[in-house]
């Protein structure tokens, strides 16, 4: 696993020992970065959300494109975000909150909006679903915003929120598909 392109470009991350953590491959996150290069400049991205962020991949590989600042929540691995941050040159731009997502979220967003929010929970525990519709709730999103879901292919995930409209979805294979969300407009910040 290593960041793709930008800054950091290359750089492999450490990941956590064992399979509790099942980090988002390079080609899916290559393929979402290609797809995301269309619908935004990160350039313009001030803020991203990274929940479950397990290794800080996707928060990690939007700052290396030029997203300025980059939350990122997890329950466990917030030790891993922390060396991949500070490996990437990326640490001051950078916090790092361990804790359950539900907890989190709500505290969030009585602070701030975010521009590009990545969700990539444990596939099959519902937690895609949950998330999302909490992302939707909160109203986490800024507008023309962008919500990145990952979860597993069998997954049934809807979010009814007449905030967020549907951009585009994929599957890759038989066990992961993206969906992405936007809040507001169909292109985000300056596109």
């Amino acid at each position: 696993m290593r960041i793709i392109t930008g800054k950091a470009r290359g750089l492999k991350l450490r990941t956590p020992a064992g399979l509790s953590t099942r980090p988002t491959s390079d080609r899916v996150k290559e393929s979402l970065f290609s797809i995301l290069g269309g619908l935004i400049d990160f350039a313009d991205v001030d803020a991203v959300l990274d929940i479950f962020a397990g290794t800080g991949a996707l928060g990690l590989e939007a700052l290396s494109r030029g997203a300025r600042s980059a939350i990122f929540i997890d329950s466990a691995t917030t030790d891993i975000i922390r060396d991949n941050a500070t490996r990437a040159k990326f640490f001051d731009a950078c916090k790092i909150l361990r804790g359950d997502f539900r907890k989190i979220l709500p505290r969030l967003s009585r602070q701030t909006t975010f521009d590009l929010i990545f969700c990539d929970p444990p596939y099959a525990k519902g937690l895609a679903q949950s998330s999302a519709e909490l992302v939707a709730e909160l109203q986490l999103l800024s507008t023309g915003g962008l919500l990145i879901i990952e979860h597993g292919a069998n997954e049934i995930l809807s979010v009814a929120s007449p905030k967020l409209s549907l951009l585009r979805e994929v599957s890759y294979g038989h066990t992961t598909a993206i969906k992405i969300f936007s809040r507001g407009q169909s292109q985000h910040c300056g596109s």
